[in-house]
């Protein structure tokens, strides 16, 4: 008689970039924790290893065909041709571990861009569940996106009364809130938009929220999908997982621990923005003329044309060497949470937002694409948390910015109204908490659906 396999598992596919990547294997070791094997089904480049403190994972590849490098460039198209030739190696993939492992696979778990997965889950007849990496609010509007034609929005958006209607259910959106921007041409985006929402035969969607901060938008996500919607988050306190892709410099703790507390504003615009160098020195200048110390991440090949701070005037690093901390990359995890940080500038990405948030720190928002800047308003217009960077990159307005974030009687409002937040989203994964509850419910599914 064939024994039993001791754990359920469940194979997780990640889109291959730092910002899905993350949380979906944060979601993985909640699993894990619960008592889940895990099988990690990734492409080729952007891997995380087995060596990163993840026993209980299992690592697969699936090869890929589009270079990762091209998602920066052209996003839109880069997501759609990666479905498209993905498909027949991911149902090798899963043949494979049937064939090895037999029938303990109780569900499949896939980033919403890696939506091919759901045609080889229903050939296969395996479970699967949708994983969001944005809010519901985002996944909201891409629901409202995806039934518009991309012509007619075009035409309506010229019209300045159309760009301040409210959207419908999403108060206080405006049309022209809806995430298109930095998405290249419409129709593509609408196209994918149009795959993304679909639920194919998905049991379930997972979005690392949770209902303190976006209970409205959970309610008409659930509405309008009409399959349960699991708000999970914050998923980094769940399960602490090193996943990172760059390697962090821990030295720039120390020079934190030589700092004041709440005194040094933390700039970090995430994985993939892309900077010129006159906007970087423009920024540096402010930093330095708002007197207050800073800690600047500034990833190779993030400034264009230069390979990573070379092609910076001399000044720059004098100002640096004076008041600042340069780094790669940073544990930004453990810089929230020290005791020196007064301000996060951030790009808004939902990682960083939900990271800043449950350290209580308030932000200086500038948003470089469509779900940055969704983002971004709800951190300055509804949780009321941050302050928005308008208009082009200037020294005046960086060190106007920074000092109503750290030093003018505006920053006190500002952290405290982070510190309640915090406390709401810390509470919401403890035992009783909304998040903690649905966590349950998603373990009582895959249970039920398995057996």
């Amino acid at each position: 008689m064939e024994k039993r396999a001791e754990k359920i598992r469940v194979v997780l596919v990640p889109l291959p970039l730092q910002g899905h990547i993350t949380p979906i294997m944060q979601l993985g070791k909640a699993l894990n924790l619960k008592g889940f094997s895990i099988t990690v089904a990734q492409g080729e480049c952007n891997q995380v290893s087995s060596s990163q403190h993840l026993s209980g994972f299992q690592f697969v590849t699936i090869p890929e065909t589009v270079p990762v490098s091209q998602y920066e460039r052209r996003p839109v198209e880069f997501v759609m041709k990666l479905n498209k030739t993905s498909e027949a190696s991911f149902k090798d993939c899963i043949a494979q571990l049937l064939l090895q492992q037999g029938s303990d696979i109780a569900c499949i778990i896939y980033d919403e861009l890696m939506y091919f997965c759901g045609a080889t889950a229903k050939e296969f007849n395996l479970p699967s569940i949708i994983f969001s990496t944005t809010t519901a609010t985002h996944k909201f509007c891409c629901s409202v996106l995806s039934k518009l034609n991309s012509k007619k929005f075009l035409i309506d958006m010229q019209d300045p009364e159309v760009q301040d209607k409210e959207v419908e259910n999403l108060h206080p959106l405006r049309y022209k809130d809806l995430p298109t921007s930095g998405m290249g041409p419409l129709e593509p985006y609408f196209e994918l938009l149009r795959e993304i929402i679909k639920k194919r035969t998905a049991s379930a969607v997972i979005i690392n929220t949770t209902s303190c901060l976006e209970n409205s938008s959970l309610s008409w996500l659930q509405q309008e999908l009409g399959i349960p919607v699991y708000p999970l988050g914050p998923l980094h306190i769940l399960s602490s997982v090193k996943s990172s892709l760059l390697k962090e410099d821990k030295n720039c703790i120390e020079w934190l621990n030589k700092q004041k507390p709440k005194s040094v504003i933390y700039v970090s615009f995430g994985s993939l923005a892309l900077m010129e160098t006159k906007d970087v020195l423009e920024m540096v200048c402010g930093l330095f003329n708002s007197n207050q110390p800073f800690l600047l991440v500034i990833r190779p090949g993030s400034i264009l044309g230069s390979e990573w701070i070379e092609s910076l005037p001399e000044e720059v690093s004098k100002m640096v060497s004076k008041r600042g901390y340069i780094v790669k990359w940073a544990p930004q995890i453990e810089v929230l949470g020290h005791p020196a940080l007064g301000g996060f500038w951030s790009h808004c990405g939902w990682n960083s937002t939900l990271e800043s948030i449950v350290e209580g720190v308030p932000m200086i928002c500038m948003p470089f694409i469509g779900e940055q800047k969704l983002n971004a308003k709800y951190i300055e217009s509804v949780w009321r948390v941050g302050i928005k960077l308008e208009g082009e990159m200037e020294r005046g307005g960086v060190e106007r910015a920074v000092k109503r974030l750290i030093v003018d009687e505006e920053s006190e409002g500002l952290r405290e109204r982070a510190h309640v937040l915090r406390e709401k989203l810390k509470a919401s994964v403890r035992s009783g908490g909304s998040s903690y509850n649905a966590l349950d419910e998603l373990v009582k599914m895959l249970n039920f659906v398995h057996y």
